[in-house]
């Protein structure tokens, strides 16, 4: 069994130690934590982190120092007197490797825990994650690695030149009326249709042929 406290989420211990901060109980049991509806169903893991970390005893009852520091209200001494908690729970990994601990990459701490407890990939990473919760709490927190570099020349953006407007306007050509080619072989035919008033007389329609007459044939 793995000597490092574990967790699928180790958050639950940061929110459990939270609700510690604001009311200890005397006695703590997974029974306490389920009412407090923290880690469904993973209970006793968290029951094992507070007792890893001495704030509880084998019978789940709080230790006279857990509820010391847990009772400190200013945040920087907080952090001061839980970092002493965690250094004591994990002594073998700071006696190994001395305040640098506190800074151990993710990827060394799993292979620390893998190795010290023989622990699967999974187990490790869990045994991780606790850990890096536990040194938030104590003022310890890792910046973010952040996205990857690439390696080599950064590959600068191109600049984009602006297109200019090339579109191509044409000067109108004038003709003058000269320079129009000329058919000379045109014919020209018109269609008159005529509609004649039924009760017109003779003189009425020859008035109308003469007018037609003077008006459209020269």
């Amino acid at each position: 069994m793995a000597s490092h406290p574990y967790i699928s989420g180790a958050g639950n211990i940061t929110q459990m130690i939270g609700l510690l901060k604001k009311n200890f109980p005397a006695t703590i049991t997974s029974d306490t934590v389920k009412k407090l509806q923290i880690a469904s169903n993973n209970e006793s893991y968290v029951i094992n982190a507070l007792h890893f970390l001495g704030i509880i005893d084998e019978q789940g009852k709080r230790t006279d120092k857990g509820h010391d520091v847990l009772s400190i209200h200013n945040d920087a001494d907080f952090k001061t007197e839980f970092a002493e908690l965690v250094r004591t729970a994990y002594k073998d990994l700071f006696d190994l490797r001395g305040e640098d601990a506190w800074t151990m990459s993710r990827d060394d701490l799993i292979g620390y825990f893998r190795t010290t407890d023989k622990t699967s990939a999974i187990i490790g990473t869990r045994q991780y994650t606790v850990f890096e919760a536990l040194r938030s709490l104590s003022g310890y927190e890792q910046p973010d690695a952040g996205p990857a570099k690439t390696k080599g020349k950064s590959a600068k953006p191109k600049a984009v030149k602006a297109r200019k407007n090339t579109k191509k306007v044409e000067a109108p050509i004038t003709i003058t009326p000269e320079e129009l080619p000329v058919k000379r072989d045109m014919a020209l035919t018109v269609r008159i249709e005529i509609n004649l008033p039924a009760e017109g007389s003779q003189e009425t329609y020859d008035n109308i042929f003469k007018s037609i007459k003077a008006n459209l044939f020269p």
